[in-house]
């Protein structure tokens, strides 16, 4: 009995020892395993911090380098010198001073013909030059700057390149109110504004408001997008929405787009291009109004006068009110001088005199557009002083020009007013916070 409990114990304690080796075997595999992945994970981190922190370098560099650069080249390499061309300059001229040999010259103007026209530069406008940091001071970049945005690049190597180039462009949203006490002009110089932007509203509101009916009283408010180069503005404007108030009347200005088509519309949804223009010309002044008995100011008499006259200096481009065909086009010598006639439809008929001279193709036959030059202000025929006498025919009879109703073009569709309503309340409600 006792040798066999012997045995047993004999082999239950070789058990626990192979037992035992196993356990030690799996604990020193599993702190090997925790080493490689301590030091996978750990070399991980590194190499991820690493990348991150290059990247973060390289970034900040590249953003360092792109702040000094001007026309796409790195200026502190070169030594920069600016000019204006100067009157009776051309590239040559301003060339020569850098030692540039004529033959180089003849080289730029042929590389430059499929580029620019070297024959435009033109006195006034800006120029650079970059030149090498060495005794002689070569050139190697040539600048010129054809407008604000747009600039010429000729870059003096081995073989000559030529490529146009153009500045960054950044669009900025303005807002401003105004109260009008003579003129719009004025009004938007008074309050600091470039007067330019009423150039941009008269165009808006052509067929809607008469510019030369504004009188103290009036006001405007108008959202605008400018657009701005090297943080100067340019004189270019979109409007984003306005509220003229006119005689104690409020026009709307809504932008919308619908059918791929842009145009402006009142709160209502009716469109603010109508049929008819509210004048002929631009920024001018009535200096006689319609009348049935009006003092000649030649003839030394009362007489009838159906028609509007506008003064303004001798050459003022003369527009079409509308669409339409030239009936007329003549001269009366003792009357409307140079004179042009257009029938618009069935109804309505204009025509314009003391022309200095008629635009280019006006003959008779020939279909205008509306806004389309017919000719320029003068004095031609019974005129004491350069202006235009406008007048407006409606079933052969005449009527005055300034209270001539003209119907609206398409309004807003059914369709898309909901998304209409919804950009005129945020328009309108941005206009009334000024």
């Amino acid at each position: 009995m006792l040798g066999v409990q012997d045995g047993k114990k004999s082999e239950m304690d070789e058990n626990k020892m192979k037992n035992k080796k196993w356990i030690w075997a799996w604990a020193a595999i599993g702190v090997a395993l925790a080493v490689v992945i301590f030091w996978t994970g750990d070399r991980r981190a590194r190499k991820a911090a690493l990348l991150t922190e290059a990247t973060e370098e390289m970034v900040d560099t590249t953003e360092a380098e792109q702040t000094h650069y001007k026309y796409g080249i790195p200026p502190d390499n070169f030594e920069v010198e600016e000019g204006v061309v100067g009157r009776g300059q051309n590239l040559s001229t301003i060339l020569a001073k850098y030692g540039v040999s004529p033959r180089k010259i003849h080289e730029i103007s042929q590389r430059c013909k499929d580029v620019f026209d070297l024959r435009k530069i033109r006195s006034g406008q800006k120029y650079t030059l970059f030149l090498g940091k060495d005794s002689l001071k070569t050139p190697e970049f040539f600048i010129y700057e054809s407008n604000k945005v747009e600039y010429v690049v000729v870059d003096f190597k081995d073989t000559t390149n030529v490529y146009m180039g153009a500045k960054e462009v950044v669009k900025r949203d303005s807002a401003v109110k105004v109260g009008i006490s003579s003129s719009l002009w004025n009004a938007f110089v008074d309050a600091g504004v470039n007067p330019n932007l009423a150039i941009a509203l008269s165009e808006i509101y052509a067929w809607t408001i008469d510019f030369y009916g504004i009188a103290k009283g009036d006001s405007v408010r108008v959202w605008y997008e400018q657009s701005y180069v090297d943080d100067v503005p340019l004189a270019d404007y979109t409007v984003k929405g306005a509220e003229f108030t006119n005689a104690g009347e409020t026009f709307y200005a809504i932008p919308f787009e619908q059918d791929g088509k842009f145009s402006y519309f009142d709160r209502d949804g009716n469109s603010l291009q109508k049929a008819f223009l509210k004048a002929p010309l631009r920024y001018s002044r009535i200096s006689s109004g319609f009348s049935n008995n009006r003092f000649h100011p030649v003839l030394k008499r009362y007489r009838a006068h159906h028609g509007v006259d506008y003064a303004a200096p001798t050459g003022t481009p003369v527009h079409s009110v509308g669409d339409g065909v030239v009936i007329k086009k003549g001269y009366q010598k003792n009357g409307g001088g140079n004179y042009v006639k257009i029938k618009h439809n069935s109804v309505y008929t204009t025509t314009y005199m003391h022309l200095s001279k008629f635009a280019k193709g006006i003959a008779e036959g020939k279909r205008v557009k509306q806004g389309e030059t017919i000719g320029y202000v003068g004095a031609t025929g019974l005129a004491t002083g350069p202006h235009l006498d406008y007048r407006v025919y409606k079933n052969g009879s005449p009527i005055n020009p300034l209270k001539m109703e003209s119907p609206s073009k398409e309004p807003v569709s059914e369709a898309n007013m909901p998304l209409f309503v919804q950009a005129r309340d945020s328009i309108v409600g941005l206009l009334e916070r000024l």
